[in-house]
């Protein structure tokens, strides 16, 4: 059974920081990514970045390049969200998702791709 395990939310003031991390266990895909999404109090879903495992390369929404890094740690089956500069409208729930779809060396229109399993959120609240 495949599970994501978010955890690392919490409270924070602007322009501090956090770290998100998404615990993966039940794999036996060789090939997936791992992404970040998030939904807003009255707001849509939307993604935030992605890793894949095979070949390490990222994705980042516009709104976050620059004070996000994702980051993953294999023998921990682990992927992380560096969160920094944060700011009020980051305010979310951030859920980890993974697609087992995604192909290394193929373009990946993220955050327009369909994950295939979804992890419970975890909530960030960042204060003005």
């Amino acid at each position: 059974e495949v599970q994501l395990q978010a955890s690392g939310g919490g409270l924070v003031q602007a322009g501090g920081s956090l770290r998100l991390s998404c615990a993966v266990s039940g794999f036996t895909f060789d090939d997936y990514a791992i992404a970040w999404f998030r939904q807003a109090p009255g707001k849509e879903r939307e993604g935030v970045s992605c890793i894949s495992n095979s070949d390490g390369v990222t994705y980042y929404v516009d709104s976050v390049k620059g004070r996000f890094t994702i980051s993953k740690d294999n023998d921990k089956n682990t992927v992380y969200l560096q969160m920094n500069s944060l700011k009020p409208e980051d305010t979310a729930v951030y859920y980890c998702a993974v697609d087992t779809a995604y192909l290394a060396g193929r373009p990946y229109p993220f955050p327009d791709v369909d994950m295939s399993y979804w992890g419970k959120g975890t909530l960030v609240t960042v204060s003005s």
